[in-house]
């Protein structure tokens, strides 16, 4: 089995840069913000991120595809980086630092594409997260200087942190009700939203956090981090990885009953 460790150094390189441009132009009274066509805001920081990192892969990994939040997807293959040059946008431009750069290698295999290495670095809370597929899940400054990642042994709902983005979303897929009945069952809630939540869940600060709506973009790194620390990262219809549109991560030892309340209808 390939180990992946090149593609992660060269992954926490990727993000070297993606921090000094993103960093640049935080808190900039002069950032330029545009609105997407889906309503979503993004920045002039996005934009040149993203073209940052598919230069740097252009030159070094000409034979793998792209897909990126901003560009989309560039060439074909059993090998594909997959880019958020900014999640948390909104915090970004509020001048909020809950927000990361999201990269991923998929590759491949029997069951589709699936994250192999997962990179996500928030600057500017001087954090960073990485993996890599059989090597287990880190954080630290560099990937000299850093300790291991492991999930929590919770194993009660009564006893869980339950971490999440918003109330809409669930209230728009007929979820809220169960969403709803989750927050009064477990010890403690809280909205941290985006990367943050899957990052605590890893760390084993979290034991189960979900979102109802996202793109590949927002999961792939995150799906490998948490699976790498022993947790358990699926769609909200059980499948395995970032490929359902939406997210739910947990310790694993808690991941039916947190499924179950969520696909509860009302």
């Amino acid at each position: 089995m390939p180990d992946y460790l090149d593609d992660l150094r060269f992954a926490h390189v990727l993000a070297d840069a993606a921090d000094a441009a993103t960093m640049d132009r935080f808190k900039a009274l002069d950032l330029k913000v545009e609105t997407k066509p889906d309503m979503t805001p993004v920045s002039e920081a996005d934009k040149a991120a993203e073209e940052l990192i598919r230069g740097q892969l252009q030159r070094a990994r000409p034979r793998d595809a792209v897909l990126g939040e901003e560009y989309g997807v560039q060439g074909t293959g059993p090998r594909r980086w997959v880019i958020d040059p900014i999640d948390g946008t909104k915090n970004y431009v509020r001048g909020v630092p809950v927000w990361a750069t999201l990269i991923s290698l998929m590759e491949a295999g029997d069951t589709g594409f699936q994250p192999v290495v997962g990179v996500v670095s928030a600057p500017a809370l001087g954090r960073r997260w990485w993996a890599a597929k059989g090597h287990g899940a880190f954080t630290g400054r560099s990937l000299s200087s850093s300790s291991r990642l492991h999930v929590s042994r919770v194993s009660k709902l009564t006893d869980a942190s339950f971490a999440y983005s918003s109330l809409s979303g669930w209230e728009e897929q007929g979820r809220l009700g169960g969403f709803l009945d989750l927050t009064r069952e477990v010890w403690r809630t809280r909205a941290y939203g985006d990367f943050w939540p899957y990052m605590l869940v890893a760390e084993g600060a979290v034991d189960i956090c979900a979102e109802p709506e996202l793109s590949l973009w927002d999961m792939a790194a995150n799906a490998i981090i948490v699976t790498e620390a022993g947790g358990t990262f699926t769609g909200l219809d059980g499948r395995p990885g970032p490929h359902s549109g939406n997210a739910a991560a947990s310790n694993g030892l808690l991941h039916d009953e947190l499924l179950g309340y969520l696909n509860q209808r009302y």
